[in-house]
């Protein structure tokens, strides 16, 4: 059975193994403050073109947007997020948990808009006792969305101008940032993001790491000097550190980042072109490593018997939207026996 249900079903990209074994034997500080966390925080510094950029490793992705959203809002604050933002939808009510209210509006192919987001505090601002309502405190998105799409870079510069209108911080859920910057269709670079949030994170658990988000900074405004006791607090602050460090310092040297976030996207671009060849409709058109072809149940039972993958949504009483997903280790043979049995459906 071949499995396109996850970008996370391999260990990691055997450079980073490499290097671990390698180091395995050494004996460093722990919690982030080893001289291997210092060479990976300096190497994405670079990669963003901020140097003075202020650099995090945690253990997960729901601990990285956890911790930061809980550090960034006051207890009568909320987060505004599309609806089907995975801090709305798979993340457990975790966000919930720390006493702070996702704030969801309704997502065009899961990306909200700027016009939204001003609507949103203009609306609450004019509530007849506004202090009776969670307050919008800040805004959050993900590069890709949670269905694969991305935003332009007129759309995220426009976000981005309304959040620093009304002083909301802007936090960019980056858990496949790769894939996203890695599709044709990205205007942005990792560079020009980094300058239109205040506060992103680079995943690697889910883009050839073992594990590991690395939370950025960007804007010193939002820049708290206690962070460090929120990512505690949080359960994110891994012990033996240097497992973070050493798996950064790796992703960040030679593009090793960028180059296997290509391969994943070339192998989901030639699935997408399979699926439309046989004249199979897309729940939405994705760029990036997620493809979510529109199937019905006999398709589905037939790819079943050699695949696996999500079932997404339900399109109607005989149609579902399934999701498959590739990822930086994706066998280029495992795409070829799909297409064939793509072709035979």
């Amino acid at each position: 059975m071949i499995q396109f249900q996850c970008d996370y079903n391999e260990g990691a990209h055997p450079d980073i193994l490499q290097r671990l074994v390698a180091t395995n034997m050494e004996q460093t500080v722990g919690y982030g403050e080893d001289p291997y966390c210092d060479l990976a925080r300096k190497a994405i510094a670079q990669a963003i073109g901020m140097e003075d950029a202020d650099i995090h490793f945690l253990v997960g992705g729901t601990q990285a947007n956890t911790t930061v959203i809980a550090s960034l809002l006051r207890p009568y604050q909320g987060v505004i997020c599309a609806h089907t933002g995975h801090i709305n939808v798979h993340e457990t009510g975790a966000i919930e948990h720390t006493g702070h209210k996702v704030l969801s509006l309704p997502a065009t192919n899961g990306k909200i808009t700027a016009e939204q987001i001003e609507q949103t505090v203009i609306d609450h601002r004019n509530e007849d006792g506004p202090e009776h309502m969670v307050q919008p405190g800040m805004v959050y998105i993900s590069f890709p969305t949670e269905i694969g799409t991305i935003y332009s870079l007129n759309e995220l510069t426009a976000i981005y101008a309304t959040c620093k209108r009304y002083s909301l911080p802007l936090f960019i859920d980056g858990a496949r940032l790769g894939y996203g910057l890695a599709a044709d269709a990205c205007d942005i670079s990792l560079k020009q993001l980094a300058t239109l949030c205040d506060v992103f994170y680079i995943g690697g658990t889910k883009v050839g790491a073992l594990f590991g988000e690395a939370v950025v900074f960007t804007n010193p405004t939002y820049r708290n000097k206690h962070f460090r006791y929120h990512i505690k607090q949080q359960g994110g602050m891994l012990a033996k550190g240097r497992l973070l460090g050493i798996q950064f310092l790796e992703l960040f040297s030679n593009d090793l980042y960028m180059r296997i976030s290509r391969h994943a996207v070339e192998q989901a671009m030639r699935i997408k072109e399979a699926f439309a060849a046989k004249g199979i409709a897309m729940l939405v058109e994705s760029p990036t490593n997620q493809q979510f072809p529109i199937l019905n149940r006999e398709q589905i039972a037939a790819l079943s018997a050699e695949f696996l993958f999500s079932q997404w949504t339900a399109v109607d009483s005989e149609h579902c939207a399934v999701r498959f997903c590739t990822s930086w280790a994706t066998k280029t043979e495992s795409v070829d026996r799909l297409i064939e049995a793509i072709n035979r459906l």
